[in-house]
């Protein structure tokens, strides 16, 4: 076709246009993306494995449903996360339970079981940056998880129903999870299970229902947390509800222990030591309060399961309050404020240590100072509490000279410097995680001294320090 002058000088206006356009409004390029798989552990000096890399979990949502008699439960578990890398495969650690179905933002996956890791590939990979949901069919027979130096954790099964507790690990072992405490995030539980029983767990409980010979117990914990702080207790107990402060206080003791013996009175007195804490702490970060009592000699510890600590009946021959302190402790120093390596452990016990003594002076018995004085007094310095080995992740070291380390600190920056501490760390590290060298800088801070010498002396040294 003839184009005519006034056309010609259309087209050529028009181009003249585009190319402005064009110079004005340069093509963005495509991204190149760097897809690979997630690391098959976050990476801990001292457990590499625990965990994995690649993504952060925000939030578990589980639907399970456990049979006692037959030992088996069943789940579905829906998983948000964002990817902290170009993912084209991830890890999620599973023990003892096979994956049926996975799917990844609604399409289906290919998994394999790798030991205690399930092995997830997307169907497409997942951009660094963009969130993503998993959503992941299971079931099987749960157990323990062995450890040669720290010994078991997990799904223990009981006479009338089950326990799911441990530290460093435990979660693994009935919901698939990034399992370790870098990794913190909210939790939801639908627990199923035969009418009869009772489902304790952490958090705000929800709707109760029964169908067909079974009911479901709901729990919802919106403060994020660490993966072994979960847990689900499942028997025959006497449960009392009420409500402290204005949120939901739950505490349940075995029905195979005395109505009114010294357990119950204990874990009664969650409020009045929580609100004691509190001066000391700053506020309760939680949304519920309580405690669980398990009646189970294979279960001689306690744990500070968040919101909802856990005990072995073998700390109540009497009424022990001072257990209740040192668990509803960590509510600030461990669940709160969360561990990002196992080897800062001391900062959970040390401070629960500490809270032992304020609690027992608050009572009327020995002062703060009289406890940390016959704790120093022929203690054995061997053991430093500020890298103790995985063999002494829990030894007297990482307690009662983490708890010495405390009172030491408070003596050495003064009183005032010390409270501001206190309320600062759990404020400022509130749903998060912290280390030690985050504890020293933020000491120095508040106190404007040089505290490099003490915190040698008294984390890494193995000579005692010179009495404050």
């Amino acid at each position: 076709m003839r184009i005519g002058p006034a056309a010609v000088l259309a087209v050529a206006l028009t181009l003249g246009a585009c190319s402005a356009d064009s110079e004005a409004k340069p093509a963005k390029s495509a991204r190149s993306y760097d897809f690979r798989p997630g690391a098959p552990g976050a990476g801990d000096p001292y457990f590499p494995t625990y965990g994995n890399g690649g993504y952060d979990v925000a939030g578990y949502d589980l639907d399970v449903r456990y049979d006692p008699k037959k030992g088996d439960l069943t789940g579905k578990a829906t998983i948000t996360a964002t990817a902290t890398q170009d993912l084209s495969q991830f890890d999620l650690d599973l023990a003892h339970l096979k994956a049926s179905a996975v799917t990844v933002n609604g399409t289906p996956a290919t998994s394999k079981a790798a030991g205690n890791e399930l092995v997830i590939t997307p169907a497409k990979g997942l951009p660094k940056g963009e969130g993503f949901t998993v959503v992941v069919d299971y079931g099987g027979t749960p157990g323990q998880l062995a450890n040669k130096t720290l010994g078991e954790g997990g799904w223990l099964r009981t006479a009338d129903g089950a326990i799911a507790l441990g530290q460093p690990e435990s979660a693994s072992t009935w919901y698939p999870v990034n399992d370790h405490p870098s990794d913190k995030a909210t939790f939801k539980l639908a627990m199923t299970v035969p009418d009869g029983l009772t489902a304790l767990s952490i958090g705000v409980p929800g709707e109760r229902t029964s169908a067909g010979g079974w009911t479901t117990w709901r729990w919802t914990e919106s403060s994020p947390l660490a993966s072994y702080l979960s847990t689900v207790v499942i028997g025959k107990y006497r449960v009392e509800t009420g409500t402290h402060d204005g949120k939901p206080m739950v505490t349940a003791v075995p029905e195979s222990l005395p109505a009114n013996g010294p357990a119950a009175k204990s874990v009664a007195r969650t409020g009045e030591i929580t609100d004691f804490l509190a001066t000391k702490f700053g506020p309760y970060p939680f949304d519920a309060y309580g405690g669980i009592v398990v009646d189970d000699n294979r279960i001689r510890y306690a744990l500070e399961t968040q919101s909802r600590p856990t005990y072995g009946q073998g700390f109540f021959a009497e009424e022990n309050p001072v257990v209740v302190a040192h668990e509803l402790a960590h509510q600030w120093f461990g669940d709160s404020v969360a561990l990002e390596r196992w080897q800062d452990i001391w900062l959970n016990e040390g401070f629960a240590t500490y809270a032992e003594w304020l609690w027992q002076e608050h009572a009327g018995g020995p002062s703060v100072a009289d406890s940390f004085t016959s704790m120093y007094n022929g203690y054995d310095w061997s053991q430093a509490p500020g890298d103790p080995g995985v063999a002494h992740l829990f030894g007297s070291a990482v307690y009662d000279r983490g708890g010495m380390t405390v009172y030491a600190l408070r003596k050495t920056i003064g009183d005032a410097a010390f409270d501001r501490l206190l309320t600062t760390w759990t404020s400022q590290y509130r749903d998060g995680n912290a280390t030690t060298a985050d504890m020293i800088s933020l000491a120095e801070k508040v106190s404007g001294q040089n505290l490099d010498e003490f915190f040698q002396a008294w984390l890494y040294g193995t000579k005692a320090p010179p009495k404050p």
